[in-house]
């Protein structure tokens, strides 16, 4: 992921994460690191991916609802998972960078 054009590597919620010039991440390692890292693409892409190859491409439910996909890192396709990081990268780079949280006084 950080070979793709724009990525740095950062943290988000104190787990690592590959974040874009926007200021967000794309791909990280979210509540299931041993087996899994999360991507975030469209939810067509999404489903499709779920319905195809649900032994690679899952959802827990800290994530339903949401268009973030889980992929199991012994996938037997390293190349689709390239594909979707790819897509992740520009699903996300295409948004605007994330509003300033406020910060509690």
């Amino acid at each position: 992921s950080l070979t793709l054009p724009g990525t740095e590597p950062g943290t988000a919620y104190g787990k690592p994460t590959v974040k874009l010039p926007n200021g967000r991440g794309f791909v990280f390692s979210g509540h299931e690191p041993d087996t899994s890292f999360v991507a975030w693409v469209d939810a067509g892409l999404r489903d499709i991916l779920m319905e195809t190859e649900p032994e690679t491409y899952w959802q827990s439910p800290h994530y339903r609802g949401t268009t973030a996909i889980l992929i199991r890192f012994d996938s037997a396709d390293p190349d689709r998972v390239r594909h979707v990081i790819r897509c992740a990268h520009e699903t996300v780079g295409a948004q605007k960078p994330p509003r300033p949280r406020k910060r509690k006084t």
